[in-house]
């Protein structure tokens, strides 16, 4: 199955919190009303080092992802 590079969630028992869900490594989900990020992967020290950049772009893709959605949903509405 092909997985979207990002998905939105939600849960009743959180019903402030925005998910947004990063399929591909580094794979997280980062709760938007926070800015709380759950890892998926694990890091050493030296691999955290290497792919810090790439973290920062992914959760700014993230924000990106669900700005772009919110859009749409509002165009709908």
């Amino acid at each position: 199955m092909e997985l979207p590079k990002f998905l939105l969630g939600d849960n009743t028992d959180f019903p402030d919190a925005v998910f947004v869900i990063h399929t591909e490594f580094p794979r997280f989900i980062i709760n938007l009303s926070n800015d709380e990020v759950e890892w998926f992967e694990e890091f050493d020290d030296e691999d955290e080092k290497e792919i810090e950049a790439e973290i920062e772009n992914s959760i700014k893709e993230a924000t990106e992802f669900y700005d772009r959605e919110v859009a749409r949903y509002d165009e709908d509405a």
